[in-house]
């Protein structure tokens, strides 16, 4: 059973899987994007996430893993050994054709959902302006 928080009403506990989906689906189009510009190690494209709002020191590093993990056995990007690193072998990951397709429709749902917030932001803006005195 949830429980809520008496301080603001929300609900905890199950909520932390549906926000590390939420997560999740949002990694998707960071990396593809940061693909795009060329091979990366995990750990580079974690250090690449801050660009888009993902603080360093909370990301975990296995939803990234597995982000990374479930494109490539979706056919959207491709891993290969580095096998000139110095120090422990890494994983070096590129983009497919596919992952170029993906990107796409991520860009374009992206811009849909702006859209709709958008129009409820407005909304909801108008709705107060209204109740001011």
């Amino acid at each position: 059973m949830k429980r809520r928080d008496a301080r603001d009403g929300r609900s905890r506990g199950r909520g932390r899987g549906r926000k590390r989906r939420r997560v999740l689906q949002f990694l998707q189009p960071c990396l593809l994007l940061l693909l795009q510009r060329g091979e990366a190690h995990g750990y580079a494209l974690l250090d690449e996430l801050e660009r888009f709002g993902f603080d360093r020191e909370r990301v975990d590093p296995t939803l990234v893993y597995r982000a990374l993990r479930e494109m490539e056995e979706a056919g959207w990007i491709q891993s290969s050994w580095d096998e000139e690193s110095q120090g422990p072998r890494r994983r070096v990951y590129a983009l497919h054709e596919e992952g170029k397709r993906q990107l796409t429709l991520w860009i374009e749902d992206l811009r849909k959902t702006r859209g709709e917030i958008d129009r409820l932001l407005s909304e909801y803006k108008g709705q107060e302006d209204m109740r001011e005195p």
